[in-house]
């Protein structure tokens, strides 16, 4: 009787200390943004583009128009992670983001078959623009 109950005490302690240090993720469906997404609009001839930052890039992959003069709309909440420090290498861009605000950016107007990566400064945290 005593082996089964330190058995059990064993096995809750174990799944105890499983969702203190991994939380609920073990029982979540995966919801992270891995896939292309559409975040993308047109106004005024102009393409806007939304990224979240905050504990990385959402979306980490976007598709967008080449061809139309665009811009890069980086989104904070709260951020005081590494995300909030953006480089974009190809276009010359560095900034420090506010915690809270968005920052809007000129990319120009990109060819077909461009791409554009974001990164965070530690290089932890990046996103991706594909141009089509």
């Amino acid at each position: 009787m005593n082996k089964n109950v330190s058995i059990i005490i064993t096995l809750i302690l174990i799944l105890g200390l499983g969702i203190v240090f991994f939380g609920n993720s073990i029982f979540k469906k995966n919801t992270s943004s891995d896939e292309t997404s559409q975040n993308s609009e047109i106004k005024d001839v102009v393409q806007y583009i939304t990224i979240n930052a905050k504990g990385g890039y959402s979306p980490k992959v976007s598709t967008a128009k080449a061809g139309i003069p665009t811009k890069l709309i980086v989104k904070t909440k709260r951020t005081y992670d590494c995300s909030a420090s953006l480089v974009i290498q190809s276009i010359g861009f560095q900034k420090i983001l506010s915690p809270t605000g968005e920052e809007v950016i000129d990319l120009g107007t990109p060819k077909a078959g461009q791409s554009l990566r974001g990164l965070c400064s530690m290089g932890m945290y990046s996103f991706l623009i594909n141009y089509n």
